[in-house]
C-alpha cells in the first residue's frame, strides 16, 4: 500500500518584498501546491516555473482546474497536464513541467513529471491523494491569485 500524501493549496508569488530578483521582473501570483507541508513551486524553483493553477483568465483557470480532476484530458498531452507553467504568460510554449495524473478508485495519481519540450525526466513523486480532499483543494484553487 502506497502512502497517502496530503494536498494543500495556498496563495504565494514568485518573489518576496526583498528578493533582489523581483526588480524588473513579473511577480506572478499562484496558487502553491502544497504536498505534505512542501511546496512544489519551492521544490522546482530552479526551472523558473510557476504552477498553472490559480492565475491567470476566467476561461484558463477553469481549463486547468478540468485537467487536473480528469473533467477533460489535454489536447496534445492527454492524460499529462501542465502543472507548473511560464510565469509571464502560462504558455505552454515557453517551456513547461508535466506530471501524469490518473484516478483509481477513490485515489488521484502524480506521477512521471517532466520538464518539456525536451521530456527530461523529473525525480519527484509519485503522489496519492484521497479524491474527496483532493477535489475540494482543486477547486479552491479557482481566482485565488484573482482574475487577470
Amino acid at each position: 500500500m502506497n502512502p497517502i500524501n496530503r494536498l494543500q493549496t495556498k496563495l504565494a508569488s514568485r518573489f518576496n518584498d526583498l528578493e533582489p530578483d523581483k526588480e524588473g521582473n513579473k511577480n506572478t501570483k499562484f496558487a502553491d501546491l502544497i504536498i505534505d507541508e512542501k511546496s512544489l513551486y519551492q521544490t522546482l524553483k530552479q526551472h523558473d516555473l510557476v504552477p498553472s493553477l490559480g492565475w491567470g483568465s476566467e476561461e484558463r483557470q477553469r481549463q486547468m482546474i478540468d485537467y487536473f480532476l480528469l473533467k477533460e484530458t489535454h489536447p496534445y498531452l492527454y492524460y499529462r497536464y501542465p502543472i507548473l507553467v511560464c510565469p509571464w504568460c502560462g504558455d505552454e510554449e515557453c517551456g513547461f513541467i508535466s506530471v501524469f495524473i490518473e484516478r483509481e478508485d477513490e485515489l488521484i495519481i502524480w506521477r512521471d513529471f517532466k520538464l518539456e519540450p525536451d521530456n527530461k525526466p523529473i525525480d519527484i513523486g509519485p503522489f496519492y491523494f484521497k479524491w474527496e480532499d483532493y477535489g475540494k483543494e482543486i477547486n479552491k484553487t479557482y481566482r485565488t491569485a484573482g482574475i487577470q
